[in-house]
């Protein structure tokens, strides 16, 4: 109980007195023991087979809403039995299901209280609605209401089950993390109704199923496509997460190797988010953009640390090897088939509108929308991030910067999108490098920025070591025209975007 409030043992304890009032009228002769016994073990089985990950967790444990892997069963039992005895049949699967966070026993009381009171008062929900049971006579094998009557009781089941399973998530949260009661249960039940109207129906099925001439057995037609639902379910997550590790991984990287930048990838995946937002973009290419914005400067792991941590001037050789970053990013993620769209993204974010940038030198259109985006949230957060060579650029000024420099460097849709994000979200900038441990030193009088080394595209045209009018263009707004430094092209040999070689 260590890792949990008093607070929160308090309230736990509560509970758990609640669920044990609720089960013992069911300890009794008359109870339909053959009904309890078979829904308990069926739903017991269910939690031990699934190993199903749960998508949201309270603060006491692994908290059933939202994760449905067999929550129908309950709602089955609920529209079956008497109250109590409907109780007592979620006792045993909820104290076998799966606990991740430790204490693991005072979580295990947790669960199996939450949701032994949720089914309990979705019995008595139904009853109070005249649905399939009735206390009379013993309450159960009574006759099922016709269609589409039966819709009633049992919506009426899964809403109490949903509320209260809810409310007392709130409640959990609330005292484990000393949160207000409002802001503990905001957004809990918007988030549970309509995934617990389809286990009610799917509850409501199984529970007419059961009482049909097939008797229990027709029930299992309902488990078989749930257990498979809730397998696809649980790849999903896993892949999913091994979607973020792959991620955290890589920027990790980057981070450690060009310390400079830390955290900058994290805030252009976070304004390439907010773009697409604005342009309508659907979620799954928005999720797609963000892991671009993230990675965009993953090819650095390709670069010398000895050039990207250089104090002083770069020679136009070093340049040209910083350049071929994005070259080098595009072939350390071309394998990962989940990033699609962000591939592009992350070999053409120094490209320019008029053609001027790098690597390929494309224009216009021929610049992969991705790119556009990241090329503006990439030029935004090094305008407006400190870092411990110069203090940040207030966003008003990033921002007019970025707008004088649409239409020859960056797509005018995006950076207007931009626009519209901050004002309707605001932009919370943030320290790149460490200011406690590092003195910017003055400018020395030849011209010299502050020592140290910044990739060309992390620090629009104020890079420690740079002479004022040496950026190379494609590096962000402030850069001087076309010609001072011709832009880098890929040698011979190369492969281009297409995969062709020049």
């Amino acid at each position: 109980m260590r890792a949990i409030p008093g607070a929160a043992r308090v309230y736990i304890l509560v509970v758990a007195l609640c669920a044990a009032a609720c089960v013992r009228p069911a300890l009794r002769p008359e109870t339909p023991w053959r009904a309890v016994v078979l829904l308990a073990a069926l739903y017991a089985f269910c939690e031990m087979a699934a190993r199903c990950p749960v998508p949201r967790r309270s603060a006491a444990g692994s908290s059933p809403v939202g994760a449905g892997s067999f929550l129908p069963v309950l709602l089955a039992a609920a529209l079956l039995l008497p109250p109590a005895a409907a109780a007592l049949a979620a006792v045993p699967g909820a104290l076998l299901g799966r606990v991740e966070q430790r204490p693991k026993s005072a979580r295990r009381i947790w669960r199996t209280a939450q949701l032994t009171v949720a089914t309990w008062a979705a019995a008595r929900a139904q009853v109070v609605f005249g649905g399939p049971v009735a206390l009379g006579g013993g309450g159960y094998g009574l006759t099922t209401p016709d269609f589409p009557y039966v819709l009633l009781p049992a919506g009426a089941a899964a809403l109490a089950f949903c509320l209260v399973l809810s409310a007392l998530d709130g409640g959990i949260l609330a005292t484990a993390e000393r949160l207000p009661l409002r802001t503990a249960w905001h957004g809990l039940l918007s988030r549970s109704l309509a995934p617990h109207g389809a286990y009610g129906l799917a509850g409501l099925m199984m529970a007419v199923l059961w009482r049909s001439p097939y008797g229990p057995l027709a029930a299992l037609f309902v488990l078989l496509p749930m257990y498979i639902s809730s397998w696809v379910f649980a790849q999903y997550h896993r892949e999913r997460a091994a979607h973020q590790a792959t991620i955290r991984a890589l920027v990790q990287a980057v981070d450690i190797k060009d310390t400079y930048t830390r955290g900058h990838s994290e805030r252009v995946g976070r304004a390439s988010v907010l773009i697409a937002h604005e342009m309508g973009m659907e979620r799954e290419r928005i999720e797609v953009l963000r892991f671009a914005g993230i990675l965009h400067d993953v090819g650095k792991l390709g670069v010398p640390t000895r050039v990207l941590r250089k104090d002083g001037p770069l020679t136009p050789e070093e340049r040209r090897v910083i350049e071929l970053h994005p070259e080098y990013g595009h072939e350390m993620v071309r394998g990962i088939g989940f990033l699609g769209e962000a591939r592009g993204a992350i070999l053409h974010h120094h490209e320019r509108l008029d053609g001027s940038g790098y690597p390929y030198g494309l224009a216009g259109r021929q610049i992969p929308e991705f790119a556009r985006v990241v090329a503006v949230a990439d030029a935004f957060d090094a305008m407006t991030s400190t870092r411990s060579y110069r203090r940040g650029r207030p966003v008003p000024t990033a921002v007019a910067e970025l707008e004088r420099c649409a239409g020859t460097q960056f797509d005018p849709e995006m950076v207007r999108a931009l626009v519209r994000a901050l004002d309707r979200h605001g932009w919370q900038t943030a320290v790149t490098a460490d200011e406690e441990t590092r003195t910017p030193p003055s400018p020395p009088p030849s011209g010299n920025v502050p020592p140290g080394n910044v990739p060309p595209g992390n620090e629009p045209g104020n890079k420690p070591g740079d002479k004022p009018g040496n950026v190379p263009p494609g590096n962000g707004p402030g850069d001087v025209p076309p010609g001072k430094v011709p832009p880098a092209r890929p040698p011979a040999g190369r492969r281009t975007p297409e995969g062709g070689q020049r």
